[in-house]
C-alpha cells in the first residue's frame, strides 16, 4: 500500500467507499467511541466538519472497541448514537482495530506517514491528513477546537 488514498472501507451503513475520493482534501481521520471520557469531542467534530467542509475539509470517524470496551454496540448503533446524540454529519465507517495483529492498513498507513508508529493511546486519537497526504498526529486529549489553527494552515 503506497497511500490512504489506495484503500476501500466500509461505511458504517454498510457501503463500500473508496479514500481516493478524498485525494486532493483535507481529512482528520478519527477512532471513535460512545462510552468513551472524551466522547463529548463529537461536539467539536461536529463544529469542525461543519466549519470546513466546504473548503474540502471532511472529518472520517474510525469506531474502536480496542480502548476499555467503550464501543461495544453494533454499526448500527453506533451510527444512531453519534447522529441522535451529537448531530454527526461526517462520513464514519465501520468498526476497525487500530492496534494490534488485526489493525486497519488505514492505521498502519497514518502511524507511519505521521513519523510516529507507536500504538494509538486511546479513543479520539487524531491524524490530519492535508491535500498532499502528509499526516500530523494529535493526542486524544487533544481537543478538536484545538485543531482549528492547524487545518486551516493545509485547507
Amino acid at each position: 500500500m503506497t497511500s490512504m488514498y489506495d484503500l476501500t472501507m466500509k461505511s458504517i451503513t454498510g457501503e463500500q467507499v473508496n479514500l481516493a475520493d478524498y485525494r486532493g482534501k483535507v481529512a482528520l481521520v478519527v477512532n471513535v467511541a460512545s462510552q468513551c471520557g472524551l466522547t463529548d469531542q463529537y461536539t467539536g467534530l461536529v463544529a469542525l466538519h461543519e466549519a470546513n467542509k466546504a473548503a474540502g475539509f471532511s472529518v472520517l470517524a474510525f469506531p474502536c472497541n480496542q480502548f476499555g470496551a467503550q464501543e461495544p454496540g453494533t454499526d448500527a448503533e453506533v451510527c444512531e448514537f453519534a447522529t441522535a446524540k451529537y448531530s454527526a454529519n461526517f462520513p464514519m465507517f465501520s468498526k476497525i482495530d487500530v492496534n494490534g495483529d488485526g489493525q486497519a492498513e488505514l492505521y498502519s498507513w497514518l502511524k507511519a506517514e505521521s513519523g510516529d508508529d507507536s500504538d494509538i493511546k486511546w479513543n479520539f486519537e487524531k491524524f490530519l491528513v492535508d491535500r498532499e497526504g502528509k499526516v500530523q498526529r494529535f493526542s486524544p486529549l487533544t481537543k478538536p477546537e484545538e485543531l482549528a489553527d492547524p487545518i486551516a494552515e493545509v485547507i
